[in-house]
């Protein structure tokens, strides 16, 4: 994919943006559009970098490095950890992300901070939430707003953590060919976010991560800050050939 292309891409996606902000109220400026680099080359990620994209999203950690050192000319750019994060990649993202989206655990939760305490830096974070059952989904079990008292213990000693400043909360929804399937679950991460500020008063409560290609415009209206969006910036995927 050219700069030129993703550059015309990005035109058509930001424009789709300021419709679903101004039909929910809300101002474009307020939605931030993270560009999702998994997989992709790293000449592809650097045009996009040229056309002015500033914060890409990764799912696995290793990639990070690579494109980070090839961007470093470049000002300004974020590098935001989307995916399930594996125990032994905990270092990797502790060192080289710029901030979190997928906090899905409080085991994950202490174990990034005793290695952002190992290397004297703080990190913003998002706190995971599973919203619709599914077991395929990661994420601290968030549909039964019965159980978010009990949950609410957890995210406690979250807060504790010294080293990880949380601003929200991000969810996956299930899969959908219509948009509107996904905005039950869309609604009630915003229910549990503003439940949780309501607890923890002193945390910033006010990112939710949430929309992807298929559903942004959705997202969007019920309060999305981030959305995240890979293909229809950035192209198809080459098949991945690992080993």
């Amino acid at each position: 994919m050219t700069e030129e292309q993703i550059r015309g891409n990005l035109q058509r996606i930001e424009e789709r943006i300021r419709k679903a902000a101004v039909s929910a109220n809300r101002t474009p400026e307020s939605i931030k559009l993270l560009v999702v680099s998994k997989r992709q080359p790293v000449e592809v990620v650097e045009n996009a970098a040229r056309a002015g994209v500033k914060l890409f999203g990764e799912n696995y950690a290793e990639e990070i490095e690579p494109k980070r050192q090839a961007l470093s000319v470049f000002s300004g750019i974020q590098w935001h950890m989307i995916g399930h994060i594996q125990s032994r990649k905990v270092k990797i993202v502790a060192e080289m992300a710029d901030y979190v989206h997928s906090i899905d655990s409080l085991e994950l939760a202490l174990k990034l901070n005793r290695a952002l305490e190992e290397r004297g830096r703080d990190l913003p974070v998002l706190l995971e939430m599973n919203v619709s059952s599914e077991e395929s989904k990661s994420g601290w079990a968030a549909w039964d707003g019965s159980h978010w008292e009990a949950l609410s213990l957890e995210i406690e000693e979250v807060l504790a953590c010294s080293r990880l400043d949380v601003h929200g909360l991000m969810t996956m929804p299930p899969l959908a060919e219509n948009p509107e399937t996904v905005r039950p679950y869309f609604a009630r991460l915003a229910r549990l976010r503003d439940y949780l500020a309501a607890r923890f008063p002193a945390t910033d409560w006010r990112e939710l991560s949430m929309g992807t290609s298929a559903d942004f415009e959705t997202g969007i209206q019920e309060g999305a800050s981030f959305i995240r969006i890979g293909q229809a910036i950035l192209g198809p995927r080459p098949a991945w050939i690992s080993g």
